[in-house]
């Protein structure tokens, strides 16, 4: 079969084409997708950067997205059938017989869940990641519930186009950051109720003018860095912040998170990949059931901006990388 081969950590150009064996069904559970797509996600470019989490394993295939078609079942596979179409966050991570940017797939069948029929492979296969994380930051990690005022950073990202919509059908009142007018008429096509162009308005004076001074109840940072530290001010006293990065002490401290006593969470939908929390996998497979539901209800929706052929996975990872994106990247599989 044809992957795409991280060869080395460096730049893209060590994302090579190169032809591989078949993987293996070798569990009960497992399934054998032809991947029609895979998603591109900042974790991808991060791992080709620094190296996957297995280095001795090498080469690699990345992407933790898929969806494709069941084309082979495990013995005791008993929710698929050959011929369904399905979508998943599952491998990519740099271990062995792993990883979405291929033609063939492994997957387990307790992690999977059906495509949303409404949506082409592409767009399907941009979503898992990003809904897993949106849910995971909002419903799990900030308990986020009806009324409640939330900041999102970054909202027309992959990442917080999602939240700002899981936000809303949440009955939540959200104000996001964007950078420029065409992100702003995104993330208002997407519900958010106040985009704030953080280039022209300071963010922490607009989020607290929105809420009377008091504060947002949930922020969620998408973006890290200083603006995790200069979110802290923004929160009501005794709300939530998540943020999807490791918070760097170089660039700020937590005194204003202590003074107004903030819970502080942290967000990484990788970890039951990582850990193999098999629990965990089969609650994430869930939320991508209930999101596909409420996809094919034209309640969510996933808001593919790029797609390129497999081939081409290196441009795929520069164009992620030049920070103007709006949604998501997909590859597309012959």
């Amino acid at each position: 079969m044809k992957v795409i081969a991280m060869t080395a950590p460096g730049e893209p150009e060590v994302l090579q084409l190169q032809e591989m064996p078949e993987p293996q069904i070798q569990k009960s559970t497992e399934m054998l997708v032809r991947l029609k797509a895979a998603g591109v996600n900042p974790i991808d470019t991060k791992l080709r950067r620094r190296g996957t989490f297995y280095p001795e394993q090498m080469p690699a295939i990345l992407g933790c997205d898929g969806a494709g078609v069941v084309e082979a079942v495990g013995s005791e596979v008993g929710n698929f059938k050959v011929g369904d179409e399905v979508y998943f966050c599952q491998g990519g991570l740099g271990k062995a017989g792993t990883g979405n940017y291929a033609q063939f797939a492994i997957a387990d069948e307790r992690f999977v869940a059906r495509k949303p029929a409404s949506l082409f492979f592409a767009e399907a296969a941009a979503a898992p990641l990003v809904l897993i994380t949106a849910w995971e930051a909002l419903y799990d990690r900030a308990r986020l519930t009806v009324g409640q005022n939330v900041l999102i950073h970054a909202g027309a990202g992959g990442v917080g186009h999602v939240a700002i919509q899981l936000a809303k059908l949440k009955g939540a009142d959200v104000c996001t950051t964007v950078s420029s007018p065409d992100k702003e008429r995104l993330v208002r096509q997407c519900g958010a109720d106040r985009p704030i162009l953080y280039p022209q308005v300071n963010f922490v004076e607009a989020a607290l003018a929105s809420t009377g001074g008091a504060g947002v109840d949930v922020a969620f940072d998408t973006v890290g860095g200083k603006t995790f530290y200069d979110t802290f001010a923004a929160v009501r006293t005794y709300g939530d912040i998540v943020t999807l990065l490791e918070p760097d002490p170089n660039l700020g401290n937590w005194k204003v998170a202590r003074q107004r006593n903030l819970r502080s969470s942290l967000e990484l939908m990788l970890t039951p990949m990582l850990t193999e929390d098999e629990q965990a996998l089969a609650r994430q497979a869930l939320i991508l059931q209930q999101c596909a539901t409420w996809i094919d209800e034209g309640k969510l929706r996933i808001h593919l901006s790029q797609t390129f052929p497999l081939s081409e996975a290196a441009t795929a990872h520069k164009t992620l990388e030049s920070g103007s994106m709006m949604g998501k990247v997909a590859l597309l599989i012959e």
